[in-house]
């Protein structure tokens, strides 16, 4: 029964944050405020700040409200079923086992960036992730929000405070590990590593476009041509 449980938990930890991940807010909304398919206009990815381009504020709102709760939901259900299941607190430091959450996080991504109901077409996963890591540990989030934040208003470029808040990512998840004392922390690195390098992947036409000068800044809704 303990091993049927354990396949039943870690199967959860792999199908949930996908599954409800998968559900994109920004095709939603955008279908419902415009009829069009987001994927099709602007810079045709399924995300917020594309959805704030072309479909304003209040549209990005219900979309950042959306991504918001399904990131922080998909890593609170299998924490739950651990905890329900299995007797194990994926929140507890000591226990060794937060390392579940962090791969429930790279499912999530998965999920929102390859959405099963979607063809298989979604968003580059930065919200998401940002939503995955409040749930996990609010503090690093926090910071690499900021860091965000400082780098888009300096420069309004919001790939590239995505770009570099993703590279710090693994590295905030290890000196937090640390901190924590828990003994799994290199094991939440290397699987924090994995979303890091898949979102900085997920902009590479980002990071080609911002080496060439064509990056669109926050704010601009149409090419200069």
């Amino acid at each position: 029964m303990d091993i049927l449980l354990k396949i039943i938990c870690f199967a959860a930890a792999a199908i949930v944050p996908y599954i409800l991940c998968g559900i994109n807010s920004a095709i939603i909304v955008t279908k419902i405020k415009s009829g069009e398919d987001i994927r099709n206009i602007g810079s045709g990815n399924a995300g917020l700040t594309n959805t704030l381009r072309t479909q304003g504020k209040l549209a990005a709102l219900f979309v950042l409200i959306g991504d918001i709760l399904k990131g922080v939901l998909s890593i609170l259900i299998v924490h739950f079923l651990f905890r329900w299941l299995l007797g194990i607190d994926t929140y507890d430091d000591a226990a060794g086992w937060g390392w579940v959450n962090y791969l429930s996080g790279i499912f999530a991504v998965l999920g929102h960036v390859y959405p099963l109901f979607y063809g298989f077409k979604g968003g580059k996963g930065i919200l998401v992730t940002f939503a995955a890591m409040l749930a996990i540990d609010w503090l690093p989030a926090v910071i690499l929000f900021g860091i965000f934040l400082v780098i888009v208003a300096i420069t309004r470029y919001v790939s590239l405070g995505s770009i570099i808040a993703a590279s710090l990512y693994p590295f905030a998840v290890l000196l937090f590990s640390f901190i924590h004392g828990e003994p799994c922390a290199w094991i939440n690195f290397a699987l924090a590593a994995v979303i890091g390098f898949f979102l900085v992947f997920m902009h590479r036409a980002n990071i080609s476009r911002l080496k060439n000068h064509t990056e669109k800044k926050l704010g601009e809704k149409k090419d200069k041509n």
